[in-house]
């Protein structure tokens, strides 16, 4: 049996890499986070984060509880995610920069979409649910593709803190019904087709499929996305 070879490297001194590529200073100079963080201890770090990047409507009394493995943070505290993820930077007076851009198909299908873009889009539909009695802690189910007014749908409903489950678009009646079941959705939000490498996807056809087998469903709502056959 061939002894092993010795000579040369060891894998360690390979793969050790102290080569540095810094940016430049004029681009390091606009980071969020610079050098002096770690002058911050674990503790200090993450309630000045805490404080400066979240709204809170009750403020948070303990940092955080850490019973291994299980952790809580910020507790005691009350926000809201929709008013930290749009409302405060509308406040801020940003609410003409863009919150994000938006490509579907066809390749021309294309928006930007504003803070107060998003923010009005968001309190109308909120209000709507809030219409069909949608409340805190009424559980919905949405069942959409990737499209602006799935965002405008999670929003809207932890805007009115009602607990919702996202079923991805590309999943059966089975699937789909079989978590509405799980939480026991009041409320579905769906459109009448997908589109996915230019076919349709029949998301309202598989949604009637999926309430046939759920019974705690009471309403639905559905966008309209192509205009196709599966429209309501």
């Amino acid at each position: 049996m061939a002894e092993a070879m010795t000579s040369g490297p060891a894998i360690e001194t390979i793969l050790l890499e102290e080569r540095r590529y810094p940016p430049p200073q004029d681009f390091a100079s606009q980071a969020n986070a610079q050098p002096d963080i770690y002058d911050l201890s674990f503790e200090e770090f993450w309630e000045t984060e805490g404080r400066e990047r979240v709204s809170w409507f009750e403020d948070f009394k303990d940092l955080y509880e850490w019973e291994q493995p299980y952790a809580k943070w910020y507790l005691g505290g009350k926000l809201n995610v929709t008013y930290n993820c749009v409302d405060r930077h509308v406040e801020a007076g940003n609410g003409e920069k863009v919150a994000y851009y938006w490509e579907g198909e066809p390749e021309d299908d294309r928006r930007t979409i504003t803070f107060a873009d998003l923010q009005q889009d968001v309190v109308r539909f909120a209000n709507a649910l809030r219409k069909l009695g949608v409340q805190k802690g009424t559980p919905v189910g949405i069942y959409m593709g990737m499209v602006p007014e799935l965002p405008v749908a999670m929003l809207a409903c932890a805007r009115i803190g009602a607990p919702h489950t996202v079923v991805f678009g590309g999943f059966s009646a089975d699937s789909l019904s079989g978590r509405l079941n799980d939480m026991g959705c009041e409320l579905l939000i769906t459109q009448d087709e997908g589109l996915r490498n230019g076919a349709p996807v029949p998301l309202k056809k598989n949604a009637d499929a999926a309430l046939a087998a759920s019974p705690t469903v009471k309403q639905s709502i559905v966008f309209r996305r192509t205009g196709g056959e599966n429209k309501t």
